[in-house]
Parts: structure tokens; C-alpha cells; sequence
């Protein structure tokens, strides 16, 4: 499954609104954004640590293997040939933002970040207006569940923030439907298979 790219880094053949499914645990969420999701479990507690597992980190070096990438450290993959990155942003400390994931890890316009869906959902929120951010987050929950409490938790005063805060709740609802219904439902954990 090797990947193609454009000259400017993007997926050949992706609309920047499309999402691509690299199996049942991983996805290109945003063209646009280049951001790539892995998901590990259906069920969260808003105390769980939001970082890639150790399970989620080897399955995304093994499907990015699959699209022609390299691993060249800890936290780097590169596609040589097409001259192009993907990081998994460092996590930092308990009690970190989600929203603050990529701070410390810079990447070029045409490289792509690898992070679980509630930093995801947290890149959306913080780009895009509104409206277009609860699309692409109700999107993402019927293939990958997110942390919303902790996403909630970490909503600070500003104003993307403060309106995605009334629409929590039926995020939620749009949630518990997606994991209690197919494709979902009865899904295993990705730590669980490896």
C-alpha cells in the first residue's frame, strides 16, 4: 500500500475534506492538516493519559511502513523518496493539554502529524470555524471514539473553545451511538491484539 504525494506533501487523489481509512485503528483524519489518527480504545475515563500507547505507536509505524516510511528516531518517520515526515508529537507530563500536543513539535507544511483522536479533535477545534470543526469531530467519533471529558477539561477561555462547550453534550450522544453500533461495537482494543 505504498502512498502517493503531491509536490506540496498532500495525499494524491485525497480531497482535503476526505478522511482515509488505513484499517480499523488508523486514519487519515485531515488532508488538509495532515493529520494522521490512531485509536486505541472505545471507552475512556477523563483521568486516562491522552499519548499514543506503545500498541498505538506500533501500529502506525507498521501501516506507515506499508506507505514506503522509515523510522529515523524514536519519534520520526520519513519517506525519503517523497520527502516526507511523520512525528508523533512528545508527550510532556500528566495533566498536558490536548491542545497543546504540537507545540513543541514543528513540522514542514508538507509533513503530517501522528496523534490519537482527542488531540485530533483538539487540532480541529483550534483550526477550523465552528461549524466545520464539529463536522469533522462527528465524523471522526463513528471510527474513533474520542476523550471528550478530557477534551472538555481542558477547554480554556477563548472563543473557539468557549463555543464547542454547549455542544459537548450532543458530541457525546453522537459518541455513545457510533461505539454501541457497527463498525464499532465490539471492537477490541488495539493493546489487546498486539
Amino acid at each position: 500500500m505504498q502512498a502517493v504525494f503531491e509536490a506540496s506533501g498532500h495525499m494524491a487523489g485525497v480531497a482535503p475534506d476526505e478522511t482515509v481509512n488505513y484499517g480499523n485503528y488508523m486514519q487519515l483524519a485531515d488532508a488538509r492538516l495532515n493529520l494522521f489518527s490512531v485509536f486505541d480504545d472505545l471507552r475512556y475515563d477523563r483521568s486516562d493519559i491522552d499519548m499514543l500507547s506503545p500498541a498505538m505507536r506500533r501500529h502506525a509505524i507498521e501501516r506507515l511502513a506499508q506507505m514506503g516510511f522509515k523510522q529515523i528516531s524514536g519519534r520520526v518517520l520519513e519517506n525519503k523518496r517523497q520527502d516526507i515526515r511523520c512525528h508523533i508529537p512528545k508527550f510532556h507530563a500528566l495533566g498536558s493539554s490536548p491542545f497543546d500536543i504540537t507545540r513543541d513539535t514543528p513540522k514542514r507544511e508538507r509533513d503530517y502529524y501522528v496523534m490519537t483522536p482527542t488531540q485530533t479533535a483538539c487540532q480541529f477545534i483550534d483550526t477550523y470555524p465552528l461549524e466545520e470543526a464539529i463536522t469533522k469531530i462527528e465524523t471522526l467519533i463513528t471510527v474513533q471514539p474520542i476523550n471528550l471529558y478530557k477534551m472538555k477539561d481542558y477547554l480554556e477561555d477563548k472563543q473557539s473553545h468557549r463555543d464547542v462547550m454547549p455542544l459537548l453534550g450532543h458530541l457525546m450522544a453522537v459518541q455513545k451511538e457510533a461505539v454501541s453500533s457497527a463498525p464499532l461495537r465490539g471492537r477490541r482494543a488495539l493493546g489487546s491484539l498486539m
